[in-house]
């Protein structure tokens, strides 16, 4: 008798145990996971990019070049508006040669906001501060920009307008379709920059006199050709394939690069090519 509920007691606990052992144990939490593998849990702050991804992803590279060339479009429209009005109105040309002091002050702006924008990271990577100052960037020299054009002729102006839009459609598509690197270049354009710099310097001093006359177009000349090779090199920056590239958060940065290229493309073929008003 008492074998038998041996027997019986040992069955039991057999099967107890056995259904113990298929029981599956509980996954550990997403915070034990991270906390002992030390990965942290991403952040994504574009709806498109809700899935797994690395910054070398060609559909996040996509997206980021597309957020980039939609801004600088804006940023193009707003400037060629602004020049518009004060090229072919004629009291707010009037107005704005007249009172010199707006120039200087919006000088002062474009010079703030940009040091901010490309010396401090969290203002650029920060919405909705980020676009703001992007904004005023905007505004600040769309409006030295049509100031220099309102003292050239409306068919110089709209003549390097033409002439900019090709150039820079033409870099554009080479810098996406040539096997070239140009961003392995940036030793040359360091150097560019450098007696660039030096020669406006000395230009600024030499041209008030008019001692040499042609050193000014000269000028302007190697400026077009240095803000062209900014354009390609800007453009490659933004493709995720050549030597150095741009991070996709960089969205404000590189819209503000390319924009300011263009439009000192624009401003050289100007000078090179402009006829000013009698």
């Amino acid at each position: 008798m008492t074998q038998g509920k041996l027997s019986l007691a040992n069955k039991s606990t057999e099967g107890a145990s056995s259904e113990q052992a298929f029981v599956a144990p509980s996954p550990p939490t997403y915070e034990e996971a991270t906390e002992s593998t030390g990965i942290s849990a991403p952040c994504y702050n574009d709806v498109e990019m809700l899935t797994e991804f690395t910054w070398d992803d060609r559909n996040i590279r996509r997206v980021f070049i597309r957020k980039v060339y939609t801004i600088l479009l804006i940023q193009l429209l707003v400037t060629l508006a602004i020049v518009a009005l004060f090229t072919f109105c004629d009291p707010v040309k009037d107005y704005i040669q007249t009172n010199p002091g707006w120039y200087w002050a919006s000088y002062a702006v474009f010079f703030v906001t940009y040091l901010t924008l490309s010396c401090c990271s969290a203002p650029r990577r920060r919405f909705p501060w980020n676009l703001i100052l992007l904004s005023i960037f905007t505004l600040s020299l769309a409006y030295m920009t049509s100031m220099l054009s309102s003292f050239y002729n409306t068919k110089s102006v709209v003549m390097c307008l033409g002439i900019t839009v090709v150039v820079c459609l033409l870099v554009t598509v080479f810098s996406f379709q040539t096997k070239i690197d140009v961003t392995s270049y940036q030793g040359v354009l360091c150097i560019f920059c450098m007696v660039m710099f030096i020669s406006g310097l000395f230009l600024a001093f030499v041209l008030p006199f008019h001692y040499v006359p042609w050193l000014d177009s000269v000028y302007a000349v190697l400026g077009a050709i240095l803000f062209t090779m900014f354009l390609a090199f800007d453009t490659q920056l933004l493709m995720g394939n050549k030597r150095y590239t741009m991070s996709p958060e960089e969205y404000i940065f590189a819209s503000l690069n390319i924009y300011l290229d263009i439009v000192y493309i624009f401003s050289f073929f100007l000078q090179i090519a402009g006829t000013k008003r009698e």
